[in-house]
């Protein structure tokens, strides 16, 4: 099956266009240029937007995706779009799907556009559940949340930080993960994000999953996707979906195709040390309390 372009080169491209949306990378321009709302740091580009964004039309029909950066959002949109378009693999291979699924909060293509794609409407964003439109708040639309182990997050969120030209975040890992663990970077507290998502993982619109089962056991995703979207296929129909799918996380987490390999399972194990991950695992129980929401670590 011909995937078009490679993962790698559409993910240099989502990385350039990232480039003007994502959050200050010095330790001065993290403190300077954050905005700050209701207590959570975002990026510089949200300041005046969060009431029109709370007040956002939403459509019955629209399907939303939402992450906290580096959640595994690249590959998911390529799957979601796959599955609810019931487009053919080889003719997303040669679109740009980021296109296809604008993101709510950033400048490009803003809110005027947004508001006047014909459905059904792909949306995507990595705001807080608090900050969504309310109407999202009112089941009116599907949501689909995918979390990631955070020790893996934090990683990839750091190389992203490091390899942009951009941004080129010259603090060290050990100061970064700080930051992450003390609620400093753009978008807030990871913590918070997906426990205010887990708490309505059970609501009719909301389908909560995580970035792992992705990888052991894509087939089921695939299909619990369908459901959700309410679509089926046939059973060769299906095969073929899960093939291209398997095709893009072998990409995305090929070190030769992304030299960081920011996409795989177990990043985390090749840089905390032993008192960073003891420290990680004491703030993780902290902040995630009583929640029941698990990740397995040692993939």
């Amino acid at each position: 099956m011909h995937l078009g372009p490679s993962w790698a080169a559409r993910k240099e491209g989502r990385r350039m266009a990232e480039s003007e949306c994502e959050t200050p990378s010095t330790p001065g321009e993290f403190e300077s240029k954050y905005f700050e709302y209701n207590g959570v740091r975002l990026p510089p580009f949200c300041r005046g937007k969060m009431e029109e964004i709370a007040n956002f039309p939403v459509r019955v029909n629209d399907v939303w995706i939402i992450t906290y950066p580096k959640s595994g959002t690249s590959l998911l949109q390529e799957v979601v779009y796959l599955v609810s378009q019931g487009a053919d693999p080889d003719e997303i291979g040669l679109m740009n799907i980021d296109e296809q699924l604008p993101v709510l909060e950033y400048p490009q293509p803003g809110l005027d556009i947004i508001r006047e794609l014909t459905s059904p409407r792909l949306i995507k964003s990595h705001l807080p559940y608090r900050f969504l439109p309310s109407d999202l708040h009112n089941g009116n639309s599907k949501v689909i949340y995918m979390a990631r182990n955070p020790k893996d997050l934090v990683v990839s969120y750091y190389q992203f930080h490091r390899s942009l030209r951009t941004m080129s975040y010259r603090g060290t890992f050990q100061e970064f993960c700080r930051r992450f663990m003390n609620d400093k970077l753009g978008y807030g507290s990871w913590f918070e994000h997906v426990q205010e998502f887990w708490e309505h993982h059970m609501d009719s619109n909301v389908l909560f999953l995580k970035y792992e089962d992705m990888h052991k056991d894509l087939t089921t995703m695939v299909e619990q996707l369908a459901r959700f979207l309410g679509v089926s296929y046939d059973k060769a129909q299906l095969e073929s979906m899960v093939e291209h799918c398997h095709q893009l996380i072998d990409q995305c987490c090929n070190a030769e195709a992304l030299p960081v390999g920011r996409g795989r399972v177990g990043l985390w194990k090749d840089i905390f040390t032993v008192s960073m991950n003891e420290k990680f695992d004491l703030v993780y129980k902290q902040k995630m309390g009583k929640c029941d929401l698990t990740f397995d670590f040692y993939l």
